[in-house]
């Protein structure tokens, strides 16, 4: 039996208006996200013909141009060494680590469905300075000029690998206790606590030189970006990125409770590791070239969850381009 005309005509009346509602506001997210886009690749033209010598934006795209291929006026070689060995190199690494942290804080937020959470409230910045601490304590940071060249491998290594440890251990301990959001977090704050009191006693054991690198260290900074750290990085990030956006509709699911998931057929447990390792993964391998840098994980999330909402669709990517934007721009005003 169907239904009355008058009753027919008025759901579809209903559901054209939800549609053009729904469309208008998806319209203007993806006008967002084009205009962060934007801003980012502004910020970072402007970004590298800032600093001590005189190199304006003109210059700064012949330079990138002619490493291109393609013809143009040409530029001093000051210009060209600035531009392309020592700003741009230094400017992508902190794009790419924006996009990662503050990527993976988006993601740690939703899948445990708690706004202050990120990699770094899970002990992943402990873990990982500890990893570092033990490096530059043990030997390794007191070869001299040579922190920045061949023990400074060493140190990625150890930040990377801790840093992914903590998050290890504390899948452990919410696996044990049932794998409740609250026993991850918890978890992890507890694990974090402990590797900070191994760097404290590495801090309080370490000689002068030590103690000065591992504090640097552990200042945050993008003193040692090199092309050779951006090309290692860059695929890293992306494709972690990338693997976190295919679970953006599930996450939006499992933001409605985690019975309700589960009833629509979503594996909760298994969504949780798999976005999970994605975003330490991202944010241990920055963390490990850049020292640590906690404030992009919390405010771009914040900043895009009021500004888009919360569709992870499009919260995820806008949150890397914000976290970019951040980043750059307080870079831009350190060097400065």
């Amino acid at each position: 039996m169907g239904l009355p005309a008058e009753v027919a005509r008025e759901l579809a009346a209903d559901f054209a208006a939800v549609k053009n509602t729904y469309a208008r506001h998806t319209g203007r997210k993806l006008l967002f996200a084009v205009a962060l886009l934007g801003l980012t690749l502004l910020i970072t033209l402007v970004s590298t013909a800032v600093g001590a010598a005189g190199v304006n934006v003109e210059d700064v795209w012949r330079v990138v141009l002619g490493r291109l291929g393609v013809e143009t006026a040409p530029v001093d070689d000051l210009a060209r060494t600035v531009v392309w060995e020592i700003r741009l190199p230094r400017i992508l690494l902190a794009t790419v680590t924006g996009m990662s942290l503050a990527g993976a804080g988006a993601v740690t937020q939703g899948v445990l469905r708690n706004p202050l959470v990120s990699p770094y409230t899970m002990g992943l910045s402990s873990g990982a300075a500890f990893g570092a601490a033990l490096a530059i304590v043990l030997g390794t940071g007191l070869v001299g000029g040579n922190y920045l060249d061949v023990s400074r491998w060493l140190i990625v290594t150890n930040a990377f690998i801790f840093g992914g440890l903590t998050t290890l251990l504390a899948f452990g301990l919410a696996r044990f206790k049932g794998m409740a959001p609250e026993t991850l977090v918890l978890g992890g704050v507890a694990i974090g606590y402990l590797f900070q009191a191994g760097v404290s006693l590495l801090k309080y054991i370490s000689n002068n030189d030590a103690l000065k690198e591992l504090v640097v260290w552990l200042m945050g900074g993008f003193w040692g970006a090199d092309w050779r750290t951006v090309t290692l990085l860059t695929p890293v990030v992306f494709l972690c990125m990338t693997g976190l956006c295919l679970y953006a509709w599930d996450l939006n699911v499992l933001g409605a409770g985690e019975e309700v998931a589960t009833s629509l057929g979503i594996k909760v447990g298994r969504l949780r590791v798999i976005t999970l390792t994605l975003a330490t993964l991202a944010a241990s391998a920055t963390v490990a070239f850049t020292g640590i840098i906690g404030f992009i994980c919390l405010i771009g999330p914040h900043i895009c969850r009021m500004l888009v909402g919360s569709d992870n669709r499009f919260l995820i990517p806008c949150s890397c381009l914000m976290g970019a934007v951040l980043l750059l721009l307080a870079d831009t005003l350190a060097r400065t």
